[in-house]
């Protein structure tokens, strides 16, 4: 009931928001151009904006940078900088491992922490990282690796209380998951607060925790490698005691939608949304995100998925996918070399492929577009190319210039990538999808966009 009563509140704000949807699973194009690379990421607000912040594997599993993405809206995420890029030698020198970065602000020292898990390419040194920085999104200043409390720590997360008080989630082989008390500054952890001294298949790794009224809410996954599986929660109204069994939140079988828990967002005192990784071990470039809300009754936490689904204004509420029409690639209007292409996935079995190219550039029309509203509107696009590359696209709508889309495939089924364009109200919209400087795009499958 929970989740219907905030779809009908996200109602009043359709306007407002128009139609931009969060797409699970989908290529996430930033204003650069390029695939959102914030993996593992963490989040904090300050002052109305959203900073993401997170792992650039667009060079695969070696450390390149910490990235630092911003948004008001949860949907359009821009580019702000690094706080941390590769150096020439140290830990954040060539074939160090980089993982799962998270910010607190420290309300004594007025600094942004940093805490990140640090560890060589064959993953034998088990660490944690400290750097601290004097603004969100700008460079930090690296202090530190070391075992915390002479521990292992491999998949970490931070936590801050309403008093203030800082913690560390971190897990190792040989003591399970912890809970870690740190000092003042946020930058010593102090004292073991909670311990899970899990063995076999019942231990758990990748934490996450939020807080709602009185309740604590643990997310974590079990341990499988880069292999996504059924993650669990618990719940206790103390840190240190009265932890409840664990549980599955998603629907059993699927793990968690193929995907592993990096961070819960609270978004009012009684509701949360769920971020995770879809890693794609063989190409890790690709992996992309499940950002899924949470409906929370009590202690009971349940999470279902959805091919794409709308934030509102205030992201306590949210509505379910809006209703799309479909426009099939192979019935629009083909240019250049452009040319149907076999597709047994594809819906009607058939692609539009060779956009783009060095010569004779391929590109594909689609006229008659309808939108139901003047706005900015999430188009998805469905696309299955026949490599594991990355593709790009000039996305042009209503005759303007157009933007770079990227195209990242990550699996054999037709994925989507996602669009944010201005549509008018009506039937009279054109989109036109064509190579950039004479590289190929991808194969578009079709448009799916929404009637309001």
């Amino acid at each position: 009931m929970r989740f219907l009563r905030f779809a009908l509140a996200g109602l009043l704000s359709r306007v407002a928001m128009a139609s931009l949807q969060v797409v699970p699973g989908g290529t996430w194009t930033t204003p650069d151009g390029q695939h959102l690379q914030a993996h593992g990421a963490g989040l904090i607000e300050v002052n109305g904006t959203y900073y993401l912040i997170g792992e650039d594997k667009a060079g695969g599993s070696a450390f390149t940078n910490v990235n630092c993405y911003s948004s008001t809206d949860l949907v359009q995420w821009t580019y702000v900088g690094a706080l941390l890029t590769r150096q020439a030698s140290g830990d954040l020198g060539p074939n160090r491992v980089v993982e799962r970065p998270k910010v607190l602000f420290n309300d004594k020292t007025g600094k942004y922490v940093l805490w990140m898990h640090m560890d060589s390419s064959s993953y034998g040194e088990a660490r944690v990282a400290v750097a601290t920085g004097d603004s969100v999104c700008g460079a930090y200043q690296y202090l530190r690796s070391f075992q915390p409390l002479g521990r292992e720590s491999r998949d970490m997360n931070l936590f801050k209380d309403d008093d203030g008080k800082g913690y560390l989630l971190t897990e190792d082989r040989n003591y399970g998951l912890r809970i870690v008390a740190l000092s003042d500054d946020f930058t010593e952890p102090t004292t073991d607060v909670f311990s899970w001294q899990l063995s076999g298949g019942n231990r758990v790794e990748a934490p996450a925790m939020v807080k709602l009224g009185s309740t604590y809410y643990l997310f974590a996954s079990m341990m499988t490698g880069w292999d996504a599986n059924d993650n669990q929660y618990t719940t206790s109204t103390s840190l240190s005691s009265g932890w409840a069994s664990w549980k599955k939140f998603a629907d059993s079988g699927t793990n968690t939608y193929n995907s592993q828990t990096t961070y819960i967002l609270k978004t009012s005192d009684s509701t949360a949304l769920y971020f995770g990784d879809r890693w794609i071990s063989s190409n890790l470039p690709a992996s992309t995100y499940i950002w899924l809300p949470l409906t929370i009754s009590g202690t009971s936490v349940t999470m279902k998925n959805f091919v794409s689904w709308v934030p509102t204004t205030n992201f306590a509420a949210w509505q379910s996918p809006p209703a799309e029409n479909s426009y099939e690639a192979e019935k629009a209007v083909y240019g250049g070399q452009a040319k149907s292409v076999s597709c047994g996935k594809c819906s009607g079995g058939t692609a539009a492929g060779y956009i783009g190219g060095p010569s004779n550039p391929g590109s594909v029309k689609f006229s008659g577009v309808h939108s139901d509203i003047d706005g900015l509107t999430t188009i998805r696009i469905k696309f299955l190319n026949g490599d594991t590359g990355a593709r790009y696209a000039n996305v042009r709508v209503n005759g303007d210039a157009g933007r770079k889309v990227a195209f990242l495939q990550a699996t054999g089924d037709p994925a989507s990538s996602t669009l944010h364009a201005q549509l008018k109200k009506g039937d009279a919209n054109e989109i036109v999808i064509e190579g950039i400087d004479g590289g190929w795009g991808p194969d578009v499958d079709r448009l799916m966009v929404p009637v309001k």
